[in-house]
């Protein structure tokens, strides 16, 4: 059996607000929406889709699974996320030199950006 991924989802008490933050940050669009069901933000270029379902109570603490992101300039990234509206959370290196940052939009669900890797 292969499996791909279709869609990470993110519990939050105001998916429309959220799916809109997000696809400006990704260059996607909103796809579907509704009150009380999940709204698909699918970025462009075939990634996973990001989906946001309202939930009355988000899970409190760091959220158990989040995006890792990359682009070509980090630092330049995180600067343009935190001025739309993300907190910076943290900063974390590795001895090999590989640097990210952890990030939270504007609902307090966690994710990291780092600058391009390969391998």
């Amino acid at each position: 059996m292969e499996l791909t991924i279709g869609m990470v989802t993110v519990d939050t008490h105001d998916p429309q607000a959220l799916a809109a933050w997000w696809a400006q940050r990704t260059g996607g669009s909103v796809q579907a929406h509704g009150d009380d069901f999940a709204v698909v933000v699918r970025p462009d270029g075939g990634r996973p889709a990001l989906g946001f379902q309202k939930v009355d109570v988000p899970t409190p603490g760091k959220n158990r699974v989040h995006l890792d992101l990359e682009a070509p300039d980090a630092q330049a990234a995180v600067a343009e996320l935190v001025a739309a509206g993300a907190t910076r959370v943290a900063d974390h290196g590795e001895p090999d030199g590989f640097s990210w940052a952890v990030l939270a939009d504007p609902h307090g669900n966690q994710f990291c950006v780092s600058t391009v890797h390969t391998g």
